[in-house]
């Protein structure tokens, strides 16, 4: 997801899709990736005029390309970077919102307890076998960039950054999540729960292991889980949200804050309803190219022009 607000830095956004011929190279490329000549006889147009458009749509950050050779030759593949865009417009009348964001890969847990089918992979290889725990403490799982699990949890330990003195308004944390079939089910529920420093914050029910197609951003040679739901939790004062809707009262002064980090907790229960598994998506697989995204919103009084807050 991209989060843009009027700062001059998202003039390159704003001018890749201030064109007709680039939004429809979003729509092409939101059904399959393509290269450029495809691309280019899909459109009617010429490769270099393509070529020209790509730049633009890869520069806003809206797309990425990688080299892949395929059929005797090389060919520039274009995919989606991005599926969402959030533009924040300022409200004078409003306090200034700060935020501090933290990316954490998928690799990065730190406590786990966790039961077969189950494994981990880099964008370029697996990580062990499959169906073998040992590896979730094998040293190159610091790179992985999936992971899955029949059930049980997966830990993550998130700096706090909010400082002595600040009002903290809203956690949000946002992540590619579905749930873990042997081989891939779209039927497949599992019921994830979402714990912060130890409280839950609410149960999800994915509605399978990936669906059809393939992840926009998948690699080729993977095969098994292919992309799962982009989930945004936000936890306020008046309770905690999930994609907007209501998922429990859990509010921020029910939370135990400790000085140093967040302990964020991905679990599937061997007592839930739907033991379905878990797997989350970080860059380089599913639809959304991004890690576990981790933010803390305070609220800060607005000053007169030429301060700095």
């Amino acid at each position: 997801m991209i989060k843009a607000n009027l700062d001059r830095k998202w003039l390159p956004l704003y001018e890749a899709l201030a064109s007709e011929v680039r939004l429809h190279i979003l729509e092409l490329l939101a059904v399959q990736s393509m290269n450029i000549k495809e691309l280019a006889a899909s459109l009617g147009l010429s490769s270099a005029i393509v070529t020209m458009h790509a730049r633009k749509l890869e520069a806003g950050g809206l797309i990425e390309t990688k080299l892949v050779r395929r059929g005797g030759g090389t060919h520039k593949i274009c995919s989606l970077a991005a599926g969402h865009v959030e533009i924040a417009i300022p409200q004078t009348a409003e306090p200034k919102r700060e935020f501090q964001e933290v990316s954490i890969p998928v690799g990065h847990y730190t406590g786990f307890e966790i039961y077969p089918t189950c494994g981990l992979a880099t964008v370029e290889h697996m990580i062990g076998q499959y169906d073998d725990p040992r590896y979730f403490i094998e040293p190159e799982r610091m790179h992985a960039q999936i992971l899955w699990f029949g059930k049980g949890y997966v830990e993550y330990r998130i700096p706090n950054y909010v400082l002595q003195g600040q009002t903290l308004e809203e956690i949000e944390i946002s992540l590619e999540i579905g749930s873990e079939a042997p081989g891939v089910r779209a039927d497949w529920p599992s019921d994830i729960h979402f714990y912060l420093n130890d409280k839950l914050l609410g149960v999800w029910t994915s509605p399978g292991d990936s669906g059809e197609g393939r992840g926009r951003l998948t690699p080729a040679w993977w095969t098994v889980n292919q992309y799962g739901w982009l989930k945004v939790i936000r936890i306020t004062n008046n309770g905690t949200f999930l994609d907007g809707q209501r998922l429990s009262d859990v509010k921020l002064q029910d939370i135990v804050m400790t000085r140093n980090d967040w302990l964020l907790r991905l679990a599937v229960p061997e007592d839930a309803e739907h033991v379905g598994g878990l797997t989350i998506y970080g860059e380089g697989f599913g639809n959304y190219n991004q890690s576990i995204i981790f933010r803390t919103y305070r609220s800060t009084a607005m000053v007169s022009s030429g301060q700095q807050l």
